[in-house]
């Protein structure tokens, strides 16, 4: 039997149930795990998109977009998340999605030269 790597492994549940949902975020959250963001980009947003948003893909797209240093992209994606959260009653999340976009504070914004002073870290 030849070896399955986690991603085949969960691509494979995936042939079974494509709508599972937890199957779906862990897919994407295994893209992001092996450096591949353009994918698991696209998974989140998938997710977020469902008829019911899956309220943790706001947060972990938010987060890689960060790390990208697409400041702008993940501010609205945090925006959006936080009211997802609050309208499916998850004040955690949003207090979380909201504890991340206070911490960008200026970063990427428009009129800003995107230098950092010390004061900004």
């Amino acid at each position: 039997m030849a070896f399955m790597s986690r991603r085949e492994k969960i691509e494979a549940m995936l042939q079974e149930d494509p709508t599972d949902t937890f199957l779906r975020y862990s897919l994407a959250m295994e893209y992001r795990s092996e450096g591949d963001s353009a994918n698991s980009l696209q998974r989140l947003g998938e997710l977020t998109r469902d008829a019911t948003p899956y309220v943790p893909a706001f947060f972990m797209a938010a987060q890689q977009l960060v790390d990208l240093n697409r400041i702008s992209e993940a501010r609205t994606l945090l925006r959006d998340g936080i009211d997802e959260a609050r309208r499916q009653g998850d004040s955690h999340a949003a207090a979380e999605m909201s504890e991340l976009l206070a911490s960008l504070g200026a970063l990427g914004e428009s009129g800003s030269d995107g230098s950092l002073d010390d004061d900004d870290l």
